[in-house]
């Protein structure tokens, strides 16, 4: 449940005259766009608040993956937990815009996941599967109709395959979605062939620090003009855009554009009907209700309806925010459409039943809105396990007192209620059947029109003699989730040829309702309990590679809960399933190292170095400014610099630490981390810009060692090439470009067909100390348990 301030906030930050300009203005026009992109933050979002807030337009962001391969300003979180976080950021996002969301890809286990970069689009294909990502979007473009479709990016070298994966998919899937001989099991799932009016490419390059695109944009043929601010809020639409960007926190997104824009060049690549000159993206599209009036084959009383209705919503717009007199015009549009829904030809109804059927849903929505019919609703607790049970709370407005209301919970199936009524409202609960499955952590699909989520409420009031309806979002989601939460400390047990050890120690914490723990082991592992935790037995040597362990909690498989809460967002969780890991490798120690760690939280390697069997001390602000002198390795977590302005205030103390004899470990870093090339590390390095030319993203890339009798790999551990089997995702990233004649390249790696980068590992003999600076993703190999990446960790913090 909220807490009072953020219920405040909440309202704050939605004013309830903007709320209901905002319903409005979705009235004004009957068209549909769908912008498409591969990650949460790939929309255009100044050009999508100006279609929606400033033309009307209904807006769709179709993505295809969840952003689950990228990176984390925010704090730990990877993988599938980023991704529920990202997912969260673009449904916020979204609401900005008073946009919906259409996600063609479902979490990392989907083929049609983030798997981090590619730099070429038949490599992402590859990956997904053309065919399968052409599909989703020829289901998206007959279930959603747009008239018009605008890819973000260019399909160009230079860019992101991702990218350019989607707008090439986004094309190919416009004549399909036309074709009746195409995916023709969509036919028997209630859809329709399609045909989009308008394709456009954006006539701007996608070049800036990250991408450069090798060839120039195509000519725009129209261009998008805000020439007003948005009516509601006075902003221009360009900084509303980065109000939606905001959300995107955990990829740093949210700037003050100094100078907003206010045009957005297009080219036509694609269009239904033959045009040679268009003054507008509206042209030969059918704009609003007086539009579908001029239609051929219409009588003149469904005209007159749809003109008729036509100007009732112009007089309700005009007429905000006197409620009463925008309510009675709204009723006589929604009277006149109904006429329009239950008499026009069906030659019409084949092509704009769609449009009609939503300006009805929204005429409601609006209804409602004006009508102040809802105020809130919550679930406590707002997750429940299977058997379990919620309280439903429902607090209707003011305005319910004067109308029938009709308010019914939409629960997943196997959730039952019972509703009891009170002087405030409706308290109804909510029962989970004991066998009812976990809650998908991936939903399809986000609304603006409510309904969101795995419950959600549906109201009916009687507003001007007629019935109205709509769905109303929970405060906070609600899902079914495991009765349990099982963590295990540590839940990964790196296990040295070299050592001795046969036992080893763990906790296993249960968070929610106590059930028996057990573990089935292997051959040749045993786990005990004991009075404080279990005990892990080796009872013969381990095989060199990893093993897993899987918990039962009650006989039935343990999951790990792992809340995700920001302010940005609000409170979700990610679950996976635990299991204990025991890694068996080849691993020294460096002798007499005392590492210490200074994190942004966008990694874990300082747990990874103590996992290790290293001496590691996280490094606050305190340590920072106290002696240096204590450790013989400091090591810099990526984005560190950026993140933390007390590290940064201790630029020069660090300098001193390498020249008095200390070794400074910097992990990679972006330009805009803080960096600056003359001024962080202890002599100039030049962080690689467009970073798309400055990355290794094939993990199994060829890697070319420089130096190997150099002291960073020829010790503790000799770095040979079964240390490169096995990395996941990529080799590095954000390479530098350019350094000082100190530093000297160790390692040299390429994707195909580019030439070799030397910049992923420099190390320099400074004064009497060193810095060492990699561009490996060796935090992101450390946690998916690379055994090379442990190796040469140990060999990088060393002492100078």
């Amino acid at each position: 449940m909220l807490t009072a301030r953020e219920r405040i906030e909440r309202q704050m930050n939605d004013p309830a005259l903007v709320r209901l300009h905002r319903k409005l203005s979705r009235l004004s026009s009957t068209v549909t766009m769908m912008n498409t992109g591969a990650h949460p933050d790939d929309e255009q979002s100044g050009m999508l608040a100006f279609l929606r807030l400033g033309l009307g337009i209904r807006v769709i962001i179709a993505c295809s993956t969840r952003g689950e391969g990228g990176q984390n300003a925010l704090g730990p979180e990877r993988l599938g937990a980023l991704g529920v976080l990202r997912t969260r950021e673009l449904e916020e996002a979204a609401r900005v815009l008073d946009a919906d969301v259409l996600w063609l890809g479902h979490g990392p286990d989907d083929p049609v996941h983030d798997f981090g970069f590619s730099k070429d689009g038949n490599a992402t294909f590859g990956r997904w599967g053309e065919q399968r990502i052409v599909e989703r979007l020829v289901r998206a473009y007959r279930m959603e109709r747009p008239d018009i479709v605008v890819p973000t990016f260019l399909d160009v070298p230079g860019q992101h395959g991702h990218h350019r994966a989607m707008t090439r998919a986004a094309e190919t899937a416009i004549s399909l979605a036309a074709d009746p001989s195409a995916f023709p099991e969509h036919f028997s799932q209630g859809m329709t062939p399609w045909t989009v009016a308008k394709y456009y490419l954006p006539a701007w390059s996608g070049g800036g620090d990250t991408y450069d695109d090798e060839v120039p944009p195509p000519d725009a043929t129209v261009t998008l003009r805000a020439v007003d601010r948005d009516p509601a809020t006075g902003v221009e639409f360009d900084r509303i855009g980065e109000w939606s960007r905001y959300y995107h926190a955990s990829q740093g997104m949210g700037h003050w554009p100094q100078n907003p824009k206010t045009n957005w060049p297009l080219h036509l690549k694609l269009s239904a009907e033959r045009i040679e000159t268009e003054t507008s993206i509206l042209d030969n599209i059918p704009a609003s209700l007086s539009t579908l009036a001029e239609w051929d084959g219409l009588s003149s009383t469904i005209a007159n309806a749809l003109l008729t209705a036509d100007a009732a919503i112009r007089a309700a717009i005009a007429a905000f925010p006197d409620r009463k007199t925008i309510a009675r015009h709204l009723v006589e549009a929604a009277e006149q459409l109904d006429l329009v829904s239950t008499s026009a030809p069906q030659a019409f109804q084949a092509l704009h039943r769609h449009r009609i059927t939503r300006k009805q849903r929204q005429i409601d929505a609006a209804l409602l809105e004006v009508a102040e019919i809802f105020e809130r609703a919550y679930a406590s607790p707002s997750s429940i396990a299977p058997g379990g049970s919620a309280v439903l709370s429902v607090t209707l407005g003011r305005g319910a007192a004067e109308a029938a209301i009709d308010v019914v919970p939409i629960l997943p199936e196997g959730v039952t209620f019972t509703a009891q009524y009170g002087d405030n409202g409706q308290s109804i609960v909510l029962e989970a059947a004991s066998d009812m499955p976990l809650s998908n952590l991936y939903l399809p699909s986000w609304s603006s029109m409510g309904g969101n989520g795995h419950a959600h409420i549906g109201i009916s009031a009687s507003i001007g003699g007629r019935t109205v309806s709509g769905s109303f979002d929970l405060e906070e989601p609600f899902s079914i989730s495991p009765a349990q939460s099982l963590t295990l400390s540590p839940e990964t047990l790196l296990v040295p040829f070299q050592s001795d050890q046969t036992e080893w120690s763990i906790k296993a914490s249960i968070d929610g309702v106590q059930a028996p723990l057990s573990f089935r082991a292997p051959p040749g592992l045993s786990l005990k309990a004991g009075d404080d935790g279990w005990t892990v037995s080796a009872t013969k040597p381990l095989e060199p590679g990893l093993t897993e362990i899987l918990p039962h909690l009650g006989g039935l498989e343990a999951f790990r809960v792992t809340p995700i809460a920001f302010r940005h967002i609000g409170r979700t969780s990610f679950r996976q399933s635990a299991a204990l890991s025991i890694l068996s490798l080849d691993l020294k120690l460096p002798q007499g190292a005392r590492v210490g760690y200074v994190g942004g939280g966008a990694d874990r390697v300082g747990l990874w170095l103590a996992r290790m069997g290293l001496e590691v001390t996280e490094m606050d602000a305190a340590a920072l400014s106290g002696d240096l002198s204590r450790f013989t390795t400091i090591v810099v977590g990526i984005f560190a610099f950026g993140i933390r302005k007390d590290l940064a205030a201790a630029t020069a103390r660090l300098h001193r630490f390498v020249e008095e004899g200390g070794h400074l470990v910097t992990l990679y870093h972006r330009p805009s981390d803080g960096w600056h090339p003359q001024e962080t590390p202890p002599r100039h390095i030049e962080i690689g810009s467009p970073s798309l030319r400055f990355r290794v993203t094939d993990p199994m890339a060829e890697v070319t060692v420089l130096a190997p009798e150099h002291p960073l790999l020829a010790g503790p551990n000799r770095i040979g090439s079964q240390d490169w089997q096995g990395w996941n995702k990529e080799r590095g990233l954000y390479f530098a470009a350019r350094w000082d004649d100190a530093y000297e390249p160790l390692l040299a790696m390429h994707d195909a067909n580019e030439q070799p980068l030397k910049g992923g590992l420099l190390s320099a003999a400074i004064g009497r100390g060193r810095h060492t600076h990699t561009s490996l993703v060796l935090h992101h190999q450390m946690d998916k348990l690379v055994p090379g990446a442990f190796r040469l960790m140990a060999n990088l913090v060393q002492p100078a």
